[in-house]
């Protein structure tokens, strides 16, 4: 690490106190701006990919990142707690 000040970044003071720690959180998006999403291991090409939820809520979907298959997992009422799945 170099002394040079263009290495050296001042973090102290710079965010306010008072600002709440996540302001953009809700019970829908409790990342605050990060979407929901669950791994998922592409057995056709032997690739992970992370897929998203979609807008409605109502399942998460995604391609896999070589052959462009489409992948759908429907959200249930129940839900589960896993959040790595294998597509064969």
């Amino acid at each position: 690490m170099s002394d040079d000040p263009a290495y050296i970044v001042e973090l102290s003071g710079s965010a306010d106190a008072t600002e709440p720690d996540n302001p953009t959180a809700d019970e829908n998006n409790p990342a605050g701006g990060q979407r929901r999403w669950i791994g998922v291991r592409f057995e056709c090409c032997g690739v992970y990919a992370r897929i998203y939820r979609n807008p409605n809520a109502t399942a998460y979907t995604g391609y896999c990142p070589r052959c462009q298959r489409r992948l759908s997992v429907p959200i249930g009422p129940g839900g589960t707690d896993q959040r790595i799945f294998r597509a064969q």
